[in-house]
């Protein structure tokens, strides 16, 4: 009989327990999926910089070596990483990604959000805002 009671007590404690692991990993998938949007503060910042030949070229070589493997060449989110993300990466070019601020794509490069790595440590200020002009190269 106590055999029997600790049996039925295993069982309820496992599927409690699965039931609870879904729960947290369905509100993270959830958590994820939210509208990812800046700050007022981080939105209302200006670019610095003008989209002049050298910021341009600049940009693209930080896009390539940080951003390309995840949001492809055109920007399409379609890199050879997204396939292994939770979440699609970003793409740049559309409407709803160009129609936010400099300030905002600056914010959200420096930073990150899973599965995105922030790049405030391993970006300086004018690199973060380098990459945003070349961004905006990438819109249809």
């Amino acid at each position: 009989m106590k055999t029997l009671i600790k049996n039925i007590f295993e069982k309820r404690l496992f599927a409690v327990s699965l039931l609870l692991l879904v729960a947290v990993m369905g509100s993270a998938f959830l958590y994820q999926q939210k509208e990812w949007k800046a700050p007022a503060t981080a939105d209302a910042k200006k670019n610095p910089l003008t989209a002049d030949v050298a910021t341009l070229a600049a940009g693209k070589k930080i896009y390539v070596s940080e951003c390309q493997s995840c949001h492809g060449k055109k920007g399409k989110g379609d890199g050879a990483s997204a396939k292994d993300l939770d979440i699609p990466a970003g793409d740049f070019t559309k409407a709803t990604t160009q129609g936010q601020s400099d300030g905002a794509l600056y914010w959200k490069v420096s930073e990150g959000r899973k599965p995105m790595p922030s790049f405030k440590k391993k970006l300086n200020e004018t690199q973060i805002w380098q990459s945003v002009v070349y961004m905006r190269t990438l819109k249809q």
